[in-house]
């Protein structure tokens, strides 16, 4: 009962401060696309002979979207229209590159190297055809039909401190993931304050200065990878400096994701904690958005997924806020499991049907989309 009452006054909280609309707006805010994680069931299967462990669903079925990945999405977003006639639409939150994993090996695995995605796609065609073949075609062809509108996620999802560290005192785990062509069961408990995947993650808050390149570096590549330049931007793992939101001002992010609840690291595991609503204005001028629904159908938690979320965008609504649903690629990754992409593709499918039967003034948007709309009104 204590935890129901909660979970109903924090699902409140995240509603009933920041702008309104009385337009029904659904948005899909989703993290990780462009990135290698896992390689594929024989490299899992390899790492696990070599006891690396498996600390999550994104360790065990996290793999770089396929084609059939990417077919059936499609088709699940384009099998509901809004009332202007427009599909569903996925904001894929991406990054524009990844580990060079040929070059590194070939170099005896001395110093971190990175490749865009387009690259990354064409070796995995030659490497593994039945799934990689005509993907990144597919890829564009997802963004000019409007199924796709990616947005900047970092220049890869790993954390270059722990990376680094770990290469140079050839760490194991992080060695048969690299020859594995995989990021992933990589432990960071000797990083208090960093998670290996978190690419802003930091000790002392001026290793920030480091970081500020690698973000005006990936900016750049994301224009040249998916042919347009990013305005809004979700930090991996949503962890982010303060001292970063201009860098980002200057090379043109208007829009910054954030967590409700933020708690900031201040350097040296001391935090501070501040509070978050979908239209606040940052000092620098950048305007936060906050995702208030959540949608993760292939996490265990127990629930009821379409019915849990259905609840969180009626109270979005109720309280005249947008709904803006957090989820991962994970959840419609087939490559490992076929079935996880199904039961997560059906609930999805379930999802859009419902929502457009409840609802049948519904906008479909991406998130620049409203973002941009917000700050125009």
């Amino acid at each position: 009962m204590v935890r129901k009452l909660l979970s109903a006054v924090f699902s409140n909280l995240k509603n009933c401060i920041g702008w309104k609309t009385k337009r029904k707006i659904v948005v899909f805010s989703v993290d990780d696309y462009g990135n290698v994680r896992l390689n594929s069931a024989q490299a899992r299967k390899n790492m696990d002979a070599a006891g690396m462990k498996t600390y999550s669903r994104f360790d065990a079925l996290d793999t770089l979207e396929t084609t059939q990945d990417l077919q059936q999405l499609f088709e699940v977003l384009s099998s509901v229209k809004d009332k202007n006639g427009r599909p569903a639409v996925f904001t894929p939150f991406a990054l524009p590159c990844n580990i060079d994993f040929e070059k590194m090996e070939a170099e005896y695995f001395r110093e971190f190297q990175f490749e865009t995605l387009p690259n990354t796609y064409k070796k995995l065609a030659l490497q593994q055809p039945e799934a990689y073949t005509g993907t990144w075609n597919l890829w564009k062809e997802g963004i000019a039909k409007g199924f796709l509108k990616p947005q900047f996620h970092g220049r890869e999802h790993l954390n270059l401190a722990v990376f680094n560290d770990k290469l140079k005192d050839r760490d194991t785990e992080l060695l048969t993931a690299l020859r594995n062509k995989s990021y992933t069961s990589i432990s960071d408990d000797k990083y208090p304050t960093m998670s290996a995947f978190a690419a802003l993650d930091f000790w002392d808050v001026k290793e920030n200065e480091a970081l500020e390149p690698i973000l005006v570096e990936g900016l750049q590549l994301f224009e040249e990878v998916y042919g347009y330049k990013s305005t809004y931007f979700t930090p991996p793992v949503f962890n982010i400096h303060h001292s970063l939101f201009q860098t980002l001002k200057d090379n043109g992010i208007q829009f910054l994701d954030l967590a409700l609840l933020r708690s900031e690291h201040q350097g040296r595991n001391v935090y501070k904690k501040s509070f978050n609503y979908i239209g606040k204005r940052t000092k620098e001028g950048l305007t936060i958005m906050v995702r208030n629904v959540v949608f993760e159908p292939t996490e265990d938690r127990g629930i009821d997924w379409v019915s849990h979320t259905m609840k969180q965008i009626e109270r979005a609504f109720r309280w005249n806020k947008p709904a803006i649903i957090s989820s991962h690629r994970v959840n419609f990754c087939g490559h490992i499991d076929p079935q996880n992409r199904k039961n997560g593709l059906e609930a999805l499918r379930n999802l859009l049907d419902e929502i457009v039967a409840r609802w049948p003034d519904v906008e479909f948007l991406s998130a620049d989309e409203l973002a941009t709309y917000l700050k125009n009104k």
